[in-house]
């Protein structure tokens, strides 16, 4: 087995792609030595630069949509807080919180299938302030939007769109069915199309195999994704995930370290779920991973901006603002 990672490492290494088979066969290798590889070829091709962020909930609750993990879709009975879009001063006010503390990247997220275009004028108008007041990258998550909206949100200073396909293709519709994720990806490649780069990745946990992560890294290849968060499922009360086993660290680390073979050159980050690790995600750090969010998720606490720094420090990453 050794000789097999060695040989699917160097190809990486080399430049070249590997295919489902070769990792699937990663999927069976020894944990250590698997992680390790993952991180030589992590250096390899990021060196140490690290790429952080924050997420805002600019908008929560009452979703029209029945993802099955999410506590605010109007499906499920949750206890989640629910409000409308925020205004320009409370979301000038968290990036400059945010800036203040080293973060070079901020992000808004909206629940919602999508903004109405009444929202998408107002929420421009908060990014064009924001940009002029913060020196800080703004990233949105506003939905299933088209071009247009996209280059209204380009124009106002935006430089990237995150939308999650959350699990493979053929396991997708187990986890939603109000929407697909060819829906996803058209929105992705309007993103795209009117000159944002996109971020996107998935949830582990739902209940799918090993195979149909993998799956996912190669669809999120294929589409040229850089910036791949991966959530591990926080099992929130009254949504039908409640009772999910959660993840191992272990689990993790496998599952980061197979996505760094596959996307050698993409920052993968540690999203939703990381608080729930007892190591906060430090050896996923070690085994692939050169991304995270930072501070509170969108429903649930998250990890402080110091202890994450602190850790990034002592690991000797470099937070950067990473070049779109």
């Amino acid at each position: 087995m050794e000789n097999q990672l060695e040989m699917i490492k160097e190809k990486v290494l080399q430049g070249g792609q590997i295919e489902k088979e070769e990792a699937l066969v990663l999927a069976q290798m020894p944990l250590e030595p698997l992680c390790l590889a993952a991180d030589e070829i992590r250096q390899k091709f990021c060196g140490n630069a690290f790429d952080l962020c924050t997420i805002i909930n600019g908008k929560c609750g009452k979703c029209s949509e029945d993802c099955k993990y999410c506590a605010q879709s109007s499906f499920y009975d949750t206890d989640v807080e629910t409000y409308p879009l925020l205004g320009t001063q409370e979301l000038i006010r968290q990036a400059e919180y945010n800036r203040e503390r080293g973060v070079p990247r901020y992000s808004i997220v909206t629940s919602g299938k999508r903004l109405n275009q009444k929202e998408v004028e107002q929420v421009c108008e908060s990014i064009r302030e924001i940009r002029k007041l913060v020196d800080i990258s703004v990233c949105v998550s506003f939905g299933l939007l088209g071009e247009e909206e996209f280059q209204k949100i380009k124009e106002a200073g935006a430089v990237r769109v995150h939308n999650n396909l959350e699990a493979s293709e053929k396991y997708f519709s187990k986890v939603c069915t109000t929407h697909t994720q060819k829906d996803k990806i058209a929105s992705l490649k309007a993103a795209q199309k009117a000159g944002l780069s996109i971020c996107s990745g998935g949830i582990m946990g739902l209940g799918e195999t090993m195979e149909d992560r993998i799956d996912l890294a190669l669809t999120l290849r294929e589409l040229g994704v850089t910036s791949v968060p991966i959530n591990m499922l926080n099992p929130i009360p009254g949504t039908p995930y409640e009772n999910n086993k959660r993840l191992t660290e272990e689990e993790m680390r496998w599952i980061v370290a197979i996505y760094r073979f596959l996307l050698p050159r993409s920052f993968i980050r540690l999203a939703g779920g990381r608080g729930l690790m007892e190591d906060q995600g430090r050896k996923c750090f070690q085994s692939g991973a050169n991304a995270a969010i930072t501070g509170d998720m969108l429903t649930t606490a998250g990890i402080t901006i110091k202890s994450d720094m602190e850790m990034l420090e002592e690991l000797e990453y470099q937070v950067v603002k990473v070049t779109e």
